[in-house]
């Protein structure tokens, strides 16, 4: 049975654009919804934290006028504060068009009775592509070729064996972390002639030939590190200079999921002294990377400004995501991306 018209705030940006949104909700709903939109500014200005969220973008007080008798809004990285959701008592329900709402106050939305439920898996293709791509990158220390090239030198040396890079086919690779993403990266690594190992307390079960192991063991045997954990209490710093030391001598770092699992300073120290032979890398701590930071011009870096799910696939699944959610909410059927709010009392 579907709700009386529902008023929904397209709170969306540069890349999880509105009108894609509102065209998206029209088709599903058609007259049922009372669409108004609101752009933010990310891209074209990074996220960061806005009071008490993080991985943020917009204006507080915009984003609350827009909310006046809103009861659904479908966001990417509008900053759902304390101070925003008490100005929104309309509101109940939250769609975040992220993988993670950590640009929501989670308990005060629960506490005030908004359902906020994200798009798990959105961009899963094009984080796990990313990282195969940077992986071949760094062996084939791709970054290093082009500029030659583009500095019109031609070095047909790099085929000499002490300067050629390496391959996936038949080597030991790592992936710390078996979601949506490093299972996908898992299947690429062994297409391509790989032997892969696995860290993950949560793995649940594994596909043939993938082998789970402890985080140490995982290092210690590993050519090719790939980091695909989300960033909690218990992984920050997951990957420190005692964990890089365990890595082989000329091992290559790959990390598409966040820059606060590694030691930023270790793993330049490590790049700089030559016991990693490279690393490839979308995310930092901090961001964005200050433009004088020494892993800037560390030997063996393919560095990328945080795009591994900048493809066009990853917004409209994102959106199609979004927008059945609230066709279910609105037709009070149960809702597949629920997040679970955190506890409220300790």
């Amino acid at each position: 049975m579907l709700r009386d018209v529902v008023n929904v705030l397209v709170a969306g940006d540069y890349f999880v654009r509105p009108s894609a949104v509102a065209e998206g909700l029209h088709a599903e709903l058609g007259e049922r919804v009372a669409v108004t939109s609101l752009t933010g500014p990310w891209p074209m200005r990074p996220f960061g934290p806005i009071a008490e969220v993080h991985e943020a973008s917009g204006d507080e007080d915009e984003l609350i006028a827009a909310l006046r008798d809103v009861e659904v809004a479908i966001t990417q990285m509008a900053p759902f504060t304390s101070r925003v959701l008490a100005s929104a008592p309309a509101l109940k329900l939250l769609v975040v068009t992220r993988g993670g709402p950590v640009n929501v106050n989670l308990a005060e939305a629960a506490a005030r009775g908004v359902t906020v439920c994200s798009t798990p898996g959105r961009n899963a293709p094009a984080a796990a592509e990313l990282a195969v791509a940077l992986t071949l990158g760094v062996l084939r220390r791709l970054s290093e070729v082009h500029a030659t090239m583009r500095d019109g030198q031609w070095r047909s040396d790099l085929y000499a064996y002490d300067a050629c890079g390496g391959e996936l086919d038949g080597a030991e690779v790592g992936i710390v972390g078996f979601g949506a993403i490093g299972r996908r990266v898992a299947a690429a690594f062994q297409a391509l002639g790989a032997r892969v190992l696995v860290t993950d307390p949560f793995a649940g079960s594994l596909p043939e030939g993938v082998t789970l192991v402890e985080l140490p063991e995982l290092l210690a045997r590993s050519r090719v590190v790939s980091l695909h954990a989300r960033l909690t209490a218990e992984t920050q710093g997951l990957i420190g200079a005692a964990e890089l030391a365990l890595m082989p001598r000329g091992a290559v770092l790959v990390n598409t999921a966040r820059g606060a699992l590694v030691d930023t300073d270790a793993l330049t120290a490590a790049l700089e002294s030559g016991h990693l032979g490279g690393a490839g890398l979308d995310v930092y701590e901090p961001e964005p990377l200050p433009a004088s930071h020494p892993l800037r011009s560390a030997p063996g870096t393919l560095l990328i400004p945080h795009l591994a799910g900048a493809t066009r696939q990853t917004a409209d699944r994102a959106i199609r995501m979004a927008v059945e959610e609230v066709a279910r909410w609105c037709r009070d059927e149960p809702l597949a991306y629920t997040v679970a709010a955190p506890s409220l009392t300790g």
